[in-house]
């Protein structure tokens, strides 16, 4: 029942503006010739607005499809959860209901476990360093068929760059973090890593972020740039800390039925757009996180980047976080993500 509600939401969504998909149904018993028209554009869905890098990632992609076809593969973008949250995106994606999706990997740690590695903290100083990392040959064998096995094949992996701390009360060093009541995606190693440096994390859905500091449920959060400037949390917040604690990725996915269901020029196409946006937005994501810098500051709000020391006291601190995910991920691929090995 719950797989045919599903599928009627998305029907009803679709017909909206397109009618039938046409090859959803068709993809997984036979092979699409590319000499086939496409009627109808291919859904991609994401929870995220449209002044994101994850609309970036997904827009570029699409447009990429198109370019790289000759207008013959069409692919539609809807934004801001139109088709679903995360959980009802993935179980989407994997029935080909929704072809593609664009999403954070912490929601999809339910479904594939090992996926916790994108989430040990205070890994890298840079981030080239992390998405050299990522993009590492023998991980992303791994990685790869962490998702094939479970019934999606990954694309590409942008980020937002960083997230980072937003806090109404000043910094002064690693003491400063304990107390603190901050806001935290749910995420259980999110929580484990801000209870490690002493602050008090609160889970909570980032539609609840900004009225949750003003009424004070809450006195800080952490975020990627990007949505500081959009979600307007500066008007809350006096504070920005660069803790760069876990970087903010943004995955692009496909089911992996649909994919084995279009011919291999289709699929060259699909692959070679995604590394054509993969590269845009990660482009964007460092000009962009400039850019938003500047705005906070413009808005009063203070960047403080935390010293050596306060960088070494957090790495210290949230060593059995690294134990936690090494139980769950494995230890070749934390070291492969590290770079111990």
């Amino acid at each position: 029942m719950k797989r045919i509600y599903r599928a009627i939401i998305v029907v009803a969504l679709l017909g909206i503006t397109a009618g039938v998909i046409a090859f959803g149904a068709t993809g997984s018993s036979r092979k699409q010739s590319e000499e086939e028209e496409q009627r109808y554009a291919w859904p991609l869905a994401t929870c995220s607005t449209e002044e994101t890098i994850t609309h970036v990632f997904a827009s570029t992609f699409a447009e990429e499809v198109g370019k790289l076809s000759d207008g013959k593969m069409k692919i539609q973008v809807y934004p801001q959860s139109t088709l679903g949250g995360d959980r009802e995106l993935l179980e989407s994606c994997k029935d080909q209901d929704i072809p593609f999706v664009v999403q954070s990997p912490a929601p999809q740690v339910s479904f594939m476990p090992e996926l916790c590695v994108f989430d040990i903290p205070c890994a890298f100083d840079d981030i080239d360093d992390a998405r050299k990392a990522v993009d590492g040959e023998e991980f992303q064998k791994i990685i790869q068929g962490i998702y094939k096995n479970a019934g999606y094949q990954l694309l590409g992996m942008a980020d937002q760059c960083y997230r980072v701390m937003t806090s109404a009360k000043p910094f002064d060093g690693f003491e400063s973090f304990k107390g603190q009541k901050i806001r935290t995606m749910e995420n259980p190693y999110h929580l484990q890593f801000w209870k490690a440096l002493g602050a008090n994390p609160t889970p909570m859905t980032f539609s609840e972020v900004y009225i949750g500091l003003q009424q004070g449920t809450i006195d800080a959060q952490e975020n990627a740039y990007e949505l500081l400037v959009s979600a307007k949390l500066y008007e809350q917040q006096e504070y920005v800390i660069e803790t760069n604690a876990v970087p903010d990725y943004v995955t692009l996915i496909v089911s992996d039925k649909f994919l084995e269901g279009l011919s291999k020029k289709q699929q060259t196409i699909i692959r070679e757009a995604a590394a054509n946006a993969q590269e845009a937005a990660r482009e964007q994501a460092d000009e962009r996180r400039e850019e938003r810098k500047k705005t906070l500051e413009k808005e009063g709000m203070t960047i403080i980047e935390p010293d050596d020391e306060t960088w070494k006291e957090m790495q210290d601190a949230c060593a059995p976080v690294y134990e936690n995910i090494r139980k769950q991920a494995g230890d070749k691929l934390v070291d492969l993500y590290m770079g111990t090995k």
